[in-house]
């Protein structure tokens, strides 16, 4: 019971940041594409911890910005890329300086 209300959690936030994605990058259609590619779309997991790289666990969110690289100018941006809205505040940013190149 507990396992099935964790997995309807997941999936109700899942969506809500879907939605949320496809709505702040109505403008920039690829970034909706990377989203569902790095993350299927999830900033946390069931669990409530923020989702990491599979392969490198400093890649962080829905956006899977590296930290390692990334955190320093975050901050000074005054973003915390753990949250939601931050993490594709800065995924903007880096599109903007960048295009698609970081997530190739």
């Amino acid at each position: 019971m507990k396992e099935e209300k964790e997995t309807t959690r997941a999936a109700s936030d899942q969506n809500v940041t879907e939605m949320a994605v496809r709505e702040y990058f109505k403008d920039i259609p690829v970034m909706v594409s990377i989203a569902k590619c790095e993350s299927h779309f999830r900033q946390t997991l069931a669990d409530g911890s923020v989702l990491r790289g599979e392969k490198d666990p400093a890649d962080t969110g829905v956006m899977q910005i590296n930290t390692r690289y990334h955190q320093k100018r975050a901050l000074e941006l005054g973003l915390d890329l753990h949250l939601l809205e931050d993490n594709m505040a800065y995924a903007r940013t880096l599109y903007q300086k960048q295009g698609t190149k970081p997530w190739n």
